[in-house]
């Protein structure tokens, strides 16, 4: 489970990562990754995650099963990316189908594709 300060809750949040961060996309899943700006406060808060797990992926059962898996898999992760940064998991269809392990592969190769596209972009906004 992510503790209450490492979750993205409000649409706008959602929204700027997804707009404002850069994406890496899998077969599985696509990750946006984004940091704030350095003069932003919350530059200096913990990492924070949200999911996204469409209709397209299944009925209801499925997509919190998803979200699940997902959300354990960030969880372990969530120490590894940098302070002030917000990530969007989006699960895309054949994500429904896939182990953890699976899972847990695609999100770490998506995460340093993210990573790396972050770290060489221009200053932030």
């Amino acid at each position: 489970m992510l503790p209450a300060g490492a979750r993205l809750t409000r649409r706008d949040e959602f929204a700027s990562t997804i707009r404002h961060g850069r994406r890496a996309g899998r077969s599985r899943l696509v990750v946006h990754l984004d940091m704030a700006s350095t003069t932003d406060p919350a530059s200096q808060a913990s990492p924070r995650a949200g999911f996204v797990v469409s209709k397209a992926v299944g009925n209801a059962v499925v997509r919190h099963r998803v979200t699940r898996r997902l959300r354990h898999l960030v969880a372990a992760r969530l120490g590894t990316l940098p302070t002030g940064s917000s990530l969007v998991v989006r699960a895309l269809p054949t994500a429904a189908a896939a182990t953890s392990a699976e899972l847990g592969a695609e999100l770490d190769s998506a995460l340093r594709s993210a990573s790396k596209k972050l770290r060489g972009r221009e200053p932030a906004r």
